[in-house]
């Protein structure tokens, strides 16, 4: 499940020593940005080798522009735990600080990343279940590809249900891994099976799917296409995306008595929780793997 490009050894042989012991982000280089649409990119940048996460969490990733002044995000991270580098999927935002920066970077930049990584959209935290729905809008997918690249994760479930909505069936490509295991299920590290849905709301015909994920969840048509029904009792549901259909799916799932987890209390369903609304800014969102201005 490797994104573009490998990680080259000259390129990580660049990576600037860590910042002061006191300082709470190390000094990285930018390896690669790949483009996959005008408004959609990867990019990776090395990794230290004492940051840890787990996958599903997010980090600060920064850059910085002409003069040297470093602007900072949360972005959630696609790379596996294991992967030399880090790996973030992004939306750049018109006008945006970073997104103009990231706009602009070329291998060999200088970035930060933050020492520590944030988040609760971790399997760790759900209740036994055989079934584990992930259920993506945009970059929400960028932690999927995380979590679907540690093995565990293929044999403590049965069955794995990747929905990926997005407005523009070529903003489905940073998801072609997952794509490329549901289709080739002996290249998958585990014995779980994987169902990919990919929902292209505004190309009518580009997928077989294309309404809202809760419309689909709330009248049946996403259990209907994945020959799997949603509920409590086997279902536990991950969901990453805009803060509107995270909330919708919340209140479907509750109302069928899925309980959110919680700290040191598991349950069946869990959002990433610091996507934020802009002020004055109806329907645009910053969050993760996005990039706000």
């Amino acid at each position: 499940m490797s994104a573009p490009g490998d990680l080259p050894a000259s390129l990580l042989a660049l990576a600037p020593e860590g910042m002061s012991p006191s300082s709470k982000s190390t000094r990285q280089t930018v390896i690669s940005v790949h483009r996959w649409t005008d408004a959609l990119v990867s990019v990776r940048v090395t990794r230290d080798p004492a940051f840890q996460f787990t996958a599903g969490h997010y980090a600060r990733l920064g850059l910085a522009d002409a003069s040297g002044t470093i602007v900072t995000r949360p972005l959630s991270i696609a790379s596996a735990t294991t992967d030399p580098h880090l790996e973030f999927v992004c939306t750049l935002v018109p006008d945006g600080e970073l997104s103009s920066r990231l706009a602009s970077s070329v291998p060999g930049d200088d970035a930060q990343v933050d020492r520590g990584s944030y988040g609760f959209l971790t399997v760790d935290g759900l209740a036994p279940g055989p079934d584990l729905w992930m259920l993506a809008t945009g970059t929400g997918i960028a932690p999927f590809l995380s979590i679907l690249r540690e093995p565990r994760v293929w044999t403590s479930f049965e069955r794995i249900v990747v929905v990926h909505s997005v407005r523009q069936v070529a903003e489905l490509a940073p998801a072609a891994p997952i794509e490329a295991l549901a289709n080739a299920p002996s290249t998958a590290p585990g014995t779980a099976r994987l169902t990919y849905l990919p929902v292209a709301t505004r190309e009518p015909g580009a997928t077989a799917l294309d309404a809202r994920i809760p419309a689909m969840l709330e009248d049946g048509r996403l259990a209907e296409a994945a020959g799997l029904p949603i509920d409590v009792a086997r279902s536990r549901v991950m969901t990453c995306g805009n803060p509107a259909m995270a909330r919708d799916v919340r209140r479907t799932l509750a109302a069928r008595g899925f309980a959110p987890v919680r700290r040191n209390t598991p349950g069946q369903m869990t959002f990433e929780n610091y996507w934020q609304d802009r002020p004055g800014a109806a329907g645009a969102v910053a969050g993760p793997g996005g990039i706000a201005p």
